[in-house]
């Protein structure tokens, strides 16, 4: 079947299977995100190496699938905090950056930036979104 050659002679319980799925190229539940702001709780995640997770996605056109400018709620370092999706993978419409990793601003619950600065290119395109990205947009310091 699709055991390998070298377990034939091994049950097979014992036998690998290999699946060849596609890499998701959107923001769901249980997807890892990188933290781009200077925030405390962001840099203790890098420095240990615990990517936080997407537990929620909050506001968006498709079910449970995230997008650029929507909210969502992650869990970093054992504990749940709002963000703002701020890069995807995901291919984009004409215009608009695709990035190499998917980027997250943490907020607090009053919609407050938790970081001071934000250390990648911010899409320019989030200016004409609805919501409440002027704070954002205020502590970056450049746009793509």
């Amino acid at each position: 079947m699709n055991c390998l050659k070298l377990y034939q002679n091994v049950s097979s319980t014992y036998c690998r299977h290999i699946s060849t799925t596609s890499c998701l190229e959107h923001l769901q539940k249980m997807s890892r995100v990188k933290v781009v702001d200077n925030s405390m709780i962001g840099r203790q995640s890098v420095i240990k190496g615990k990517r936080p997770r997407i537990i929620h996605v909050y506001t968006s056109k498709k079910p449970q699938v995230g997008l650029l400018g929507d909210t969502v709620l992650i869990a970093i370092m054992g504990e749940k905090k709002h963000a703002y999706i701020v890069g995807c993978v995901e291919k984009q419409k004409a215009n608009v950056p695709r990035f190499d990793t998917n980027n997250v601003v943490l907020v607090e619950d009053t919609g407050i930036p938790t970081g001071t600065r934000v250390l990648v290119p911010i899409p320019s395109c989030l200016r004409g979104k609805e919501g409440d990205f002027t704070k954002i947009l205020s502590i970056a310091t450049k746009f793509v």
